[in-house]
């Protein structure tokens, strides 16, 4: 339906998924150790005025809400995303910024209330947020997965649609929904393996795998058995993008597939993103301070041996420049770069792959 569904947000979020505009926002009862009584805290706590940082949101919350796990989890969620600090500069400190108020509150609920406590009322117990660059994109997100059960702020594939399509026969959403693929028919699809179980079967001893691919339309398991185990089992790890042939069994509880063979699929494979310079264009209406000095952010999070050129689109005097940073092109800063340019602005190598 072409609705955006937004991460959750200690200010705009109830318990459950609801619409704010024209966007579902996500909803605070859906997040991993987050129970009815944190959101309940919380909701009552920004009743008055939203949270204006971090520390204010500790400060005024109910004791219920500061434990160290639901904190870790908010974080994680992208919860805190619209306070202006990365998730990964609040996890390095979340765990003493909790101690520090949880202290604060024991405090004031025994009475242990300090000389200037009316001065300072309102204030809490505040721990400095460092200045960190976000987390690559793949830790980002799966720590997202990890809380939310879905990808909300972005896809690690991201960027690479075109190399999935040029590889795979189908999408997972057309495997999933098509009246023409029989039973036992052999397929290819490539995506993103997003979880792998190691088994052992009970009748036989033997070990299997159970994993789940999944790419922007949808999942499917995908079981590894017998030789197709022994060869490829050291293979099967999470956030790798691959290639799967097998073939299709039709069960009572949806499509799978047993696996013939896996492929890892590299950027640069098949007209993909591979070496630099790293091109970027961007629109010189579009090149704001904010923009220019988060691109420089990306870039120098991503330290490699590859040049960045940079150009000013504008129909009377383009500008081309050499950036300073050099950097390692891969999959998570093509995503942040895309992101970060929109739609108007592409990003290429010198290959011909363009990603919009």
């Amino acid at each position: 339906m072409n609705l955006q569904v937004q991460a959750p947000d200690v200010n705009q979020s109830v318990e459950a998924f609801t619409a704010i505009g024209d966007h579902i926002r996500f909803g605070l009862g859906a997040i991993r150790n987050v129970g009815h009584n944190v959101v309940d805290g919380i909701i009552q706590a920004r009743s008055e005025k939203p949270f204006a940082s971090f520390s204010d949101f500790l400060a005024r919350v109910p004791q219920q809400v500061c434990s160290k796990r639901t904190i870790e989890s908010l974080i994680k969620a992208g919860a805190f995303d619209s306070l202006g600090h990365t998730r990964r500069a609040l996890y390095e400190i979340y765990e003493e910024a909790v101690d520090a108020s949880s202290a604060t509150k024991r405090n004031e609920s025994a009475g242990q209330v300090d000389l200037f406590g009316d001065l300072f009322e309102g204030m809490g117990a505040s721990v400095s947020v460092p200045d960190r660059p976000e987390w690559p994109k793949a830790e980002k997100l799966a720590h997202e997965r990890e809380m939310l059960g879905l990808y909300v702020s972005d896809h690690p594939l991201s960027g690479r649609e075109r190399q999935l399509a040029q590889f795979a026969e189908f999408t997972i959403g057309d495997l999933l929904t098509s009246e023409d693929i029989k039973d036992g028919e052999t397929v290819t699809v490539a995506g993103l393996i997003s979880s792998v179980t190691h088994r052992v079967a009970r009748s036989s001893g033997n070990p299997y795998a159970n994993v789940t691919i999944e790419d922007f339309e949808g999942e499917v398991n995908v079981m590894f058995m017998g030789k197709t185990y022994r060869e490829y089992s050291e293979q099967l790890v999470n956030d790798e993008v691959v290639l799967v042939r097998g073939r299709i069994n039709m069960r009572d509880d949806g499509v799978a597939i047993s696996a013939f063979s896996l492929e890892p699929i590299a950027i640069g494979a098949q007209g993909g993103v591979s070496s630099g310079p790293l091109r970027l264009q961007l629109q010189e209406s579009e090149a704001t301070r904010l923009v220019l000095e988060n691109l420089d952010s990306t870039l120098k999070a991503h330290p490699g041996k590859e040049e960045v050129h940079l150009t000013f689109v504008d129909e009377k005097n383009p500008r081309s420049f050499r950036l300073q940073p050099t950097v390692k092109i891969s999959d998570d800063l093509l995503g942040e770069l895309k992101a970060l340019l929109g739609t108007q602005g592409f990003v290429q190598s010198d290959s011909s792959e363009v990603v919009k």
